[in-house]
Protein backbone atom coordinates (compact mmCIF):
# COMPACT_ATOMS: atom_id res chain seq x y z
CA UNK A 1 0.00 0.00 0.00
CA UNK A 2 1.37 3.44 -0.48
CA UNK A 3 0.94 4.49 3.04
CA UNK A 4 3.61 2.10 3.44
CA UNK A 5 5.93 3.34 0.93
CA UNK A 6 9.14 5.84 1.74
CA UNK A 7 6.59 8.26 0.07
CA UNK A 8 3.39 7.65 2.17
CA UNK A 9 6.08 7.16 5.39
CA UNK A 10 7.46 10.76 4.85
CA UNK A 11 3.82 12.55 4.05
CA UNK A 12 2.76 10.93 7.54
CA UNK A 13 5.66 11.87 9.35
CA UNK A 14 5.29 15.60 7.73
CA UNK A 15 1.83 15.61 9.19
CA UNK A 16 2.76 13.87 12.97
CA UNK A 17 5.45 16.56 12.89
CA UNK A 18 2.41 19.60 11.89
CA UNK A 19 0.72 18.17 14.55
CA UNK A 20 3.44 17.95 17.28
CA UNK A 21 3.76 21.80 16.39
CA UNK A 22 0.20 23.03 16.35
CA UNK A 23 0.00 21.30 19.82
CA UNK A 24 2.75 22.80 21.28
CA UNK A 25 1.37 26.24 20.46
CA UNK A 26 -1.45 25.56 23.37
CA UNK A 27 0.42 22.96 25.07
CA UNK A 28 4.13 23.03 24.86
CA UNK A 29 6.77 24.68 26.93
CA UNK A 30 5.51 27.69 27.21
CA UNK A 31 7.37 30.62 28.91
CA UNK A 32 6.16 32.39 31.83
CA UNK A 33 6.22 35.74 30.49
CA UNK A 34 8.15 37.52 27.47
CA UNK A 35 5.98 35.27 25.10
CA UNK A 36 4.82 38.07 22.77
CA UNK A 37 1.47 37.03 22.93
CA UNK A 38 1.79 33.70 20.67
CA UNK A 39 3.65 32.06 23.13
CA UNK A 40 1.48 32.05 26.16
CA UNK A 41 -1.02 29.60 28.25
CA UNK A 42 -4.06 30.11 26.66
CA UNK A 43 -6.26 27.93 28.95
CA UNK A 44 -6.85 24.68 30.47
CA UNK A 45 -9.26 23.58 27.80
CA UNK A 46 -6.97 24.56 25.11
CA UNK A 47 -3.80 22.87 26.57
CA UNK A 48 -5.25 19.30 27.37
CA UNK A 49 -6.61 19.85 23.64
CA UNK A 50 -3.36 20.79 22.35
CA UNK A 51 -1.46 17.78 24.36
CA UNK A 52 -3.95 15.41 22.87
CA UNK A 53 -2.77 16.48 19.16
CA UNK A 54 0.79 16.38 20.19
CA UNK A 55 0.55 12.65 21.18
CA UNK A 56 -1.66 11.71 18.10
CA UNK A 57 1.12 13.57 16.08
CA UNK A 58 3.97 12.32 18.24
CA UNK A 59 2.34 8.66 17.44
CA UNK A 60 2.02 9.29 13.75
CA UNK A 61 5.68 10.59 13.33
CA UNK A 62 7.01 7.41 15.17
CA UNK A 63 4.72 5.03 12.99
CA UNK A 64 6.60 6.73 9.51
CA UNK A 65 9.53 6.41 11.04
CA UNK A 66 9.26 3.03 12.13
CA UNK A 67 7.87 1.57 8.98
CA UNK A 68 10.40 3.75 7.17
CA UNK A 69 13.11 2.18 9.13
CA UNK A 70 11.69 -1.47 8.00
CA UNK A 71 11.83 -0.29 4.23
CA UNK A 72 15.69 0.33 4.79
CA UNK A 73 16.63 -2.79 6.67
CA UNK A 74 14.54 -4.83 3.92
CA UNK A 75 16.71 -3.19 0.80
CA UNK A 76 14.07 -0.61 -0.37
CA UNK A 77 15.24 2.90 -1.29
CA UNK A 78 13.93 6.60 -1.11
CA UNK A 79 13.59 7.77 -4.55
CA UNK A 80 14.06 11.80 -2.99
CA UNK A 81 16.37 10.31 -0.58
CA UNK A 82 16.55 10.42 3.24
CA UNK A 83 17.36 14.09 3.46
CA UNK A 84 14.26 15.44 1.63
CA UNK A 85 12.29 13.90 3.99
CA UNK A 86 14.04 14.58 7.12
CA UNK A 87 13.62 17.95 5.67
CA UNK A 88 9.72 17.56 5.66
CA UNK A 89 9.81 16.58 9.17
CA UNK A 90 11.81 19.08 10.78
CA UNK A 91 10.12 22.28 8.86
CA UNK A 92 7.17 22.04 11.10
CA UNK A 93 9.30 22.65 14.14
CA UNK A 94 11.09 24.80 13.83
CA UNK A 95 8.57 27.48 14.37
CA UNK A 96 7.41 25.58 17.58
CA UNK A 97 7.71 27.07 21.26
CA UNK A 98 10.07 24.73 23.14
CA UNK A 99 8.85 21.50 23.51
CA UNK A 100 9.38 18.89 26.11
CA UNK A 101 11.13 21.08 28.26
CA UNK A 102 12.18 23.94 29.71
CA UNK A 103 16.18 23.83 29.77
CA UNK A 104 16.28 26.46 26.94
CA UNK A 105 15.35 29.05 29.22
CA UNK A 106 18.38 27.63 31.77
CA UNK A 107 20.57 28.25 28.45
CA UNK A 108 19.20 31.72 27.76
CA UNK A 109 19.54 32.64 31.87
CA UNK A 110 23.24 31.20 31.68
CA UNK A 111 24.29 33.36 28.44
CA UNK A 112 22.39 36.14 30.17
CA UNK A 113 24.63 35.59 33.23
CA UNK A 114 27.62 35.49 31.77
CA UNK A 115 26.97 38.52 30.25
CA UNK A 116 25.66 40.56 33.01
CA UNK A 117 29.27 39.32 34.73
CA UNK A 118 27.78 36.74 37.16
CA UNK A 119 29.34 33.33 38.22
CA UNK A 120 27.59 30.85 36.35
CA UNK A 121 29.37 28.41 38.12
CA UNK A 122 28.66 29.74 41.58
CA UNK A 123 24.90 30.59 41.48
CA UNK A 124 21.71 29.49 39.28
CA UNK A 125 19.46 31.83 36.89
CA UNK A 126 17.63 33.20 39.84
CA UNK A 127 20.42 35.12 40.77
CA UNK A 128 19.48 37.54 38.23
CA UNK A 129 17.62 41.04 38.88
CA UNK A 130 14.13 41.93 37.41
CA UNK A 131 15.98 44.59 35.13
CA UNK A 132 19.22 42.56 34.16
CA UNK A 133 19.02 40.47 30.38
CA UNK A 134 17.66 37.50 30.58
CA UNK A 135 15.19 37.91 33.85
CA UNK A 136 12.44 36.71 31.94
CA UNK A 137 13.92 33.41 30.48
CA UNK A 138 14.74 32.52 34.41
CA UNK A 139 11.41 33.27 35.41
CA UNK A 140 10.65 30.26 33.28
CA UNK A 141 13.34 27.92 34.20
CA UNK A 142 11.79 24.90 35.72
CA UNK A 143 11.99 23.44 39.30
CA UNK A 144 15.36 22.67 40.93
CA UNK A 145 17.41 24.82 38.28
CA UNK A 146 16.48 27.48 39.17
CA UNK A 147 18.99 27.48 41.64
CA UNK A 148 21.38 25.28 40.18
CA UNK A 149 24.67 26.40 39.10
CA UNK A 150 25.60 25.36 34.68
CA UNK A 151 27.18 21.74 34.52
CA UNK A 152 28.05 23.00 30.97
CA UNK A 153 31.19 24.01 29.19
CA UNK A 154 32.51 27.13 27.94
CA UNK A 155 31.77 26.77 24.86
CA UNK A 156 28.05 26.02 24.95
CA UNK A 157 28.41 29.07 27.30
CA UNK A 158 29.89 31.42 24.81
CA UNK A 159 26.89 30.87 21.87
CA UNK A 160 24.30 31.21 24.80
CA UNK A 161 25.79 34.55 25.50
CA UNK A 162 26.19 35.28 21.81
CA UNK A 163 22.55 34.65 21.13
CA UNK A 164 21.34 36.94 24.07
CA UNK A 165 23.44 39.68 23.08
CA UNK A 166 22.08 39.48 19.64
CA UNK A 167 18.21 39.47 20.73
CA UNK A 168 18.76 41.54 23.80
CA UNK A 169 17.91 38.38 26.03
CA UNK A 170 13.61 38.65 24.93
CA UNK A 171 12.87 35.07 25.19
CA UNK A 172 11.25 34.73 22.10
CA UNK A 173 13.66 35.53 19.48
CA UNK A 174 16.50 34.18 21.88
CA UNK A 175 14.52 30.65 21.64
CA UNK A 176 14.51 31.05 17.77
CA UNK A 177 18.30 31.99 17.86
CA UNK A 178 19.10 28.27 20.28
CA UNK A 179 16.81 26.86 17.25
CA UNK A 180 19.15 27.57 14.71
CA UNK A 181 22.19 26.21 16.84
CA UNK A 182 20.06 23.21 17.09
CA UNK A 183 19.61 23.26 13.65
CA UNK A 184 23.10 23.46 12.94
CA UNK A 185 23.80 20.23 15.43
CA UNK A 186 21.47 18.35 13.18
CA UNK A 187 23.52 19.54 9.74
CA UNK A 188 26.84 18.33 11.59
CA UNK A 189 25.26 15.37 13.12
CA UNK A 190 23.55 14.59 9.30
CA UNK A 191 27.42 15.19 7.81
CA UNK A 192 28.91 12.96 10.27
CA UNK A 193 27.16 9.87 10.66
CA UNK A 194 27.10 9.60 7.25
CA UNK A 195 30.67 9.57 6.72
CA UNK A 196 31.61 6.21 8.76
CA UNK A 197 28.56 4.67 7.62
CA UNK A 198 29.47 5.22 3.71
CA UNK A 199 26.68 7.29 3.55
CA UNK A 200 24.13 5.12 3.89
CA UNK A 201 20.43 6.24 4.02
CA UNK A 202 19.81 4.30 7.15
CA UNK A 203 22.52 5.80 9.45
CA UNK A 204 20.84 8.96 8.98
CA UNK A 205 17.49 7.18 9.67
CA UNK A 206 18.28 5.76 12.71
CA UNK A 207 20.08 8.84 14.13
CA UNK A 208 18.56 12.29 12.65
CA UNK A 209 15.05 11.11 11.31
CA UNK A 210 14.80 9.44 15.49
CA UNK A 211 11.99 10.97 16.67
CA UNK A 212 13.52 10.87 19.81
CA UNK A 213 15.84 13.34 18.40
CA UNK A 214 13.49 16.01 16.78
CA UNK A 215 10.99 16.04 19.59
CA UNK A 216 14.47 16.92 22.09
CA UNK A 217 16.88 18.26 20.16
CA UNK A 218 15.00 20.21 17.20
CA UNK A 219 11.90 20.69 19.44
CA UNK A 220 13.23 20.91 22.67
CA UNK A 221 16.80 22.50 21.75
CA UNK A 222 18.95 20.27 24.17
CA UNK A 223 22.43 20.94 24.10
CA UNK A 224 23.31 17.64 23.82
CA UNK A 225 22.89 17.13 19.78
CA UNK A 226 25.76 20.02 19.69
CA UNK A 227 27.98 18.17 22.06
CA UNK A 228 27.15 14.66 19.67
CA UNK A 229 27.64 16.60 16.54
CA UNK A 230 31.00 18.14 17.71
CA UNK A 231 32.15 14.81 18.83
CA UNK A 232 30.80 12.27 15.91
CA UNK A 233 32.33 15.15 13.79
CA UNK A 234 35.88 14.44 15.69
CA UNK A 235 35.44 10.32 15.18
CA UNK A 236 34.48 10.25 11.36
CA UNK A 237 37.93 12.69 11.53
CA UNK A 238 39.84 10.21 13.58
CA UNK A 239 38.75 7.62 11.00
CA UNK A 240 39.58 8.81 8.18
CA UNK A 241 43.19 9.63 9.28
CA UNK A 242 43.31 13.02 10.72
CA UNK A 243 43.11 12.26 14.55
CA UNK A 244 45.15 15.62 15.50
CA UNK A 245 41.92 17.80 14.02
CA UNK A 246 39.79 14.94 15.13
CA UNK A 247 40.93 14.95 18.83
CA UNK A 248 40.37 18.65 19.07
CA UNK A 249 36.57 18.72 17.61
CA UNK A 250 36.04 16.53 20.38
CA UNK A 251 37.81 18.82 22.76
CA UNK A 252 35.52 21.14 22.14
CA UNK A 253 32.60 18.73 22.28
CA UNK A 254 33.59 18.53 25.96
CA UNK A 255 33.31 21.72 26.22
CA UNK A 256 29.60 21.77 25.54
CA UNK A 257 28.81 18.54 27.52
CA UNK A 258 31.45 16.47 29.59
CA UNK A 259 30.07 13.20 28.27
CA UNK A 260 31.79 13.49 24.80
CA UNK A 261 35.34 12.83 26.80
CA UNK A 262 34.53 8.94 26.47
CA UNK A 263 35.18 9.41 22.80
CA UNK A 264 38.81 10.33 23.69
CA UNK A 265 39.58 6.95 24.99
CA UNK A 266 37.96 4.76 21.22
CA UNK A 267 40.10 7.29 18.99
CA UNK A 268 43.07 6.43 21.33
CA UNK A 269 42.22 2.78 20.20
CA UNK A 270 42.27 3.84 16.57
CA UNK A 271 45.12 5.70 16.58
CA UNK A 272 47.41 3.00 18.55
CA UNK A 273 45.89 0.32 16.34
CA UNK A 274 46.96 2.04 13.52
CA UNK A 275 50.44 3.37 14.52
CA UNK A 276 51.16 0.00 16.19
CA UNK A 277 54.71 -1.39 18.08
CA UNK A 278 56.09 0.83 20.41
CA UNK A 279 54.50 4.02 19.19
CA UNK A 280 51.19 2.33 20.02
CA UNK A 281 51.18 3.75 23.68
CA UNK A 282 51.86 7.60 22.13
CA UNK A 283 49.19 6.80 19.85
CA UNK A 284 46.28 5.97 22.79
CA UNK A 285 47.68 9.27 24.89
CA UNK A 286 48.12 11.90 22.39
CA UNK A 287 44.37 12.07 21.65
CA UNK A 288 43.53 12.97 24.65
CA UNK A 289 46.53 15.58 25.34
CA UNK A 290 45.36 18.06 22.17
CA UNK A 291 41.78 17.38 23.47
CA UNK A 292 42.76 18.55 26.73
CA UNK A 293 45.00 21.75 25.69
CA UNK A 294 42.31 22.29 23.16
CA UNK A 295 40.07 22.03 26.47
CA UNK A 296 42.12 24.54 28.47
CA UNK A 297 42.59 27.13 25.64
CA UNK A 298 38.61 27.29 24.68
CA UNK A 299 38.08 27.46 28.42
CA UNK A 300 40.89 30.75 28.98
CA UNK A 301 39.43 32.62 25.78
CA UNK A 302 35.84 32.46 27.39
CA UNK A 303 36.90 33.70 30.39
CA UNK A 304 33.98 31.44 32.05
CA UNK A 305 36.27 30.05 34.46
CA UNK A 306 37.28 26.33 35.01
CA UNK A 307 34.29 25.84 37.29
CA UNK A 308 32.62 23.75 34.78
CA UNK A 309 35.09 20.83 35.86
CA UNK A 310 33.57 21.17 39.48
CA UNK A 311 29.78 21.21 38.44
CA UNK A 312 29.27 17.84 36.66
CA UNK A 313 28.00 16.61 39.93
CA UNK A 314 25.74 19.07 40.40
CA UNK A 315 22.68 17.14 38.33
CA UNK A 316 22.98 14.19 40.17
CA UNK A 317 21.52 15.87 43.39
CA UNK A 318 17.97 15.66 41.59
CA UNK A 319 16.21 12.51 41.50
CA UNK A 320 15.29 11.29 37.78
CA UNK A 321 13.23 8.18 37.48
CA UNK A 322 15.01 7.13 34.63
CA UNK A 323 18.10 6.49 36.16
CA UNK A 324 18.35 2.94 37.96
CA UNK A 325 21.34 2.88 39.96
CA UNK A 326 19.37 6.44 41.77
CA UNK A 327 16.11 4.76 42.25
CA UNK A 328 18.03 1.54 43.49
CA UNK A 329 19.54 3.60 46.18
CA UNK A 330 16.46 5.56 46.88
CA UNK A 331 14.66 2.08 47.75
CA UNK A 332 17.28 0.32 49.52
CA UNK A 333 17.84 3.88 51.74
CA UNK A 334 13.70 3.78 52.21
CA UNK A 335 14.42 0.17 53.38
CA UNK A 336 17.26 0.65 55.79
CA UNK A 337 16.90 4.31 57.02
CA UNK A 338 15.20 7.44 57.91
CA UNK A 339 17.64 8.86 55.84
CA UNK A 340 18.08 7.71 51.89
CA UNK A 341 20.74 9.96 50.86
CA UNK A 342 23.72 8.07 52.27
CA UNK A 343 22.91 4.97 50.37
CA UNK A 344 21.39 6.14 47.08
CA UNK A 345 24.91 8.22 47.48
CA UNK A 346 26.89 4.75 47.44
CA UNK A 347 24.66 3.46 44.59
CA UNK A 348 25.23 6.20 42.41
CA UNK A 349 28.89 5.67 42.85
CA UNK A 350 28.69 2.17 42.73
CA UNK A 351 26.95 2.55 39.36
CA UNK A 352 29.64 4.95 37.94
CA UNK A 353 32.32 2.52 38.83
CA UNK A 354 30.53 -0.67 36.54
CA UNK A 355 30.14 1.92 33.76
CA UNK A 356 33.74 2.78 34.03
CA UNK A 357 34.44 -1.20 33.56
CA UNK A 358 32.28 -1.45 30.96
CA UNK A 359 33.24 1.17 29.12
CA UNK A 360 37.17 -0.29 29.94
CA UNK A 361 36.22 -3.82 28.84
CA UNK A 362 34.58 -2.38 25.54
CA UNK A 363 37.96 -0.76 24.57
CA UNK A 364 39.75 -3.35 25.17
CA UNK A 365 37.72 -5.38 23.08
CA UNK A 366 38.47 -2.35 20.14
CA UNK A 367 41.96 -2.39 20.86
CA UNK A 368 41.74 -6.54 20.24
CA UNK A 369 39.87 -5.96 16.76
CA UNK A 370 36.83 -8.18 18.37
CA UNK A 371 34.65 -4.93 18.34
CA UNK A 372 34.59 -1.91 15.59
CA UNK A 373 36.12 1.06 18.09
CA UNK A 374 32.91 3.42 16.78
CA UNK A 375 30.58 0.68 17.92
CA UNK A 376 32.53 0.33 21.20
CA UNK A 377 31.94 3.93 21.45
CA UNK A 378 28.09 4.17 21.19
CA UNK A 379 28.02 1.05 23.50
CA UNK A 380 30.35 2.60 25.45
CA UNK A 381 28.03 5.72 26.18
CA UNK A 382 25.13 4.00 26.55
CA UNK A 383 26.25 2.27 29.23
CA UNK A 384 27.59 5.72 30.85
CA UNK A 385 23.26 6.36 30.39
CA UNK A 386 22.14 3.47 31.93
CA UNK A 387 24.39 3.75 34.54
CA UNK A 388 24.36 7.21 35.64
CA UNK A 389 22.72 8.75 38.82
CA UNK A 390 20.90 11.54 36.30
CA UNK A 391 19.03 10.19 33.00
CA UNK A 392 16.60 11.90 30.83
CA UNK A 393 15.62 10.51 27.76
CA UNK A 394 17.30 12.46 25.14
CA UNK A 395 20.63 10.87 26.90
CA UNK A 396 20.51 7.68 24.88
CA UNK A 397 20.76 9.66 21.51
CA UNK A 398 24.53 9.67 22.80
CA UNK A 399 25.13 6.52 22.19
CA UNK A 400 22.43 5.90 19.22
CA UNK A 401 23.75 8.21 17.20
CA UNK A 402 27.19 6.99 17.56
CA UNK A 403 25.91 3.19 16.68
CA UNK A 404 24.13 4.48 13.82
CA UNK A 405 27.76 5.49 12.31
CA UNK A 406 29.56 2.39 13.03
CA UNK A 407 30.16 -0.24 9.76
CA UNK A 408 27.47 -2.57 11.24
CA UNK A 409 25.08 -0.27 13.24
CA UNK A 410 22.04 1.15 11.87
CA UNK A 411 20.49 -2.26 10.48
CA UNK A 412 21.86 -4.42 13.12
CA UNK A 413 20.00 -6.43 15.96
CA UNK A 414 21.14 -4.18 18.81
CA UNK A 415 19.75 -1.21 16.52
CA UNK A 416 16.54 -2.59 16.15
CA UNK A 417 17.00 -2.83 20.11
CA UNK A 418 17.50 0.74 20.20
CA UNK A 419 14.37 1.72 17.65
CA UNK A 420 12.13 -0.09 20.07
CA UNK A 421 13.66 1.89 23.70
CA UNK A 422 13.68 5.44 21.52
CA UNK A 423 10.15 5.12 20.45
CA UNK A 424 9.51 4.11 24.31
CA UNK A 425 11.41 7.04 25.94
CA UNK A 426 9.22 9.36 23.33
CA UNK A 427 6.05 8.99 25.49
CA UNK A 428 7.99 9.65 28.53
CA UNK A 429 7.83 13.13 28.70
CA UNK A 430 4.47 15.71 27.95
CA UNK A 431 5.18 18.50 25.49
CA UNK A 432 4.49 20.93 28.78
CA UNK A 433 7.76 19.31 29.75
CA UNK A 434 6.52 17.34 32.67
CA UNK A 435 6.77 13.79 33.30
CA UNK A 436 3.60 12.23 34.03
CA UNK A 437 2.22 8.91 35.25
CA UNK A 438 0.79 7.93 32.37
CA UNK A 439 3.69 9.21 30.31
CA UNK A 440 5.22 5.94 31.85
CA UNK A 441 2.47 3.55 31.20
CA UNK A 442 2.76 5.00 27.52
CA UNK A 443 6.37 4.30 27.20
CA UNK A 444 5.58 0.39 28.83
CA UNK A 445 3.16 -0.13 26.46
CA UNK A 446 5.67 0.90 23.57
CA UNK A 447 8.67 -0.78 24.75
CA UNK A 448 6.30 -4.39 25.81
CA UNK A 449 5.05 -3.65 22.18
CA UNK A 450 8.17 -3.35 20.64
CA UNK A 451 9.89 -6.23 22.49
CA UNK A 452 7.21 -8.56 21.05
CA UNK A 453 7.46 -6.91 17.52
CA UNK A 454 11.31 -7.82 17.86
CA UNK A 455 10.76 -11.54 18.11
CA UNK A 456 8.75 -11.53 15.18
CA UNK A 457 10.74 -9.61 12.77
CA UNK A 458 14.45 -10.59 13.56
CA UNK A 459 17.12 -7.77 11.93
CA UNK A 460 20.18 -9.17 10.72
CA UNK A 461 21.46 -6.21 8.99
CA UNK A 462 20.66 -3.53 6.51
CA UNK A 463 19.37 -4.82 3.17
CA UNK A 464 19.52 -8.21 4.15
CA UNK A 465 15.69 -8.23 4.89
CA UNK A 466 14.05 -7.69 7.81
CA UNK A 467 13.22 -10.73 8.58
CA UNK A 468 16.26 -12.61 7.91
CA UNK A 469 17.37 -14.91 10.65
CA UNK A 470 20.30 -13.34 12.83
CA UNK A 471 23.73 -14.39 12.34
CA UNK A 472 26.78 -13.33 13.75
CA UNK A 473 27.41 -9.85 14.04
CA UNK A 474 29.72 -8.38 11.91
CA UNK A 475 33.16 -6.58 13.09
CA UNK A 476 34.65 -3.76 11.33
CA UNK A 477 38.36 -3.47 11.43
CA UNK A 478 39.91 -0.47 12.85
CA UNK A 479 41.28 1.78 9.87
Amino acid sequence: MWVFSTAGCRWLGAAGSLAVTVGGWAAGTLPVRGGWGLWEPRGSGLAAGGAVLAYAGLTLLLLAWWQYGRVLVAGGRDRDGVLGTLGWWVAPLVLAPPLYSADVYSYIAQGAMVLEGHDVYGAGPSVLAPHELGADAAASVGGHWTDTPAPYGPAFLVLAEGVVKLTGGSVLPAVLGMRLIALGSLALIVWAVRGPAGGRSGAVWLAALNPLFLIHVVGGMHNDGLMIGLMLAGVLLAVRGRWVLGSAVVGLAMTVKSPAAVALLFLGVLVARRWGGRRALGGFVLPGVVAGVVATVATVLAGTGFGWLRTQSVAAGIHTPLSVTSDLGLGLGLLFGDDPEPVKGVVQKLGLLVAVAVIGGLAWRAWKGRIDPVLGLGLALLALVALSPMVQPWYVLWGVCVVACATAGWGSRPAQFLVVLSAALTYETAPSGHTPAYGFVLAGVVLAAGLLWMRRERWAGPGLGAAAALGPAPVGAAR
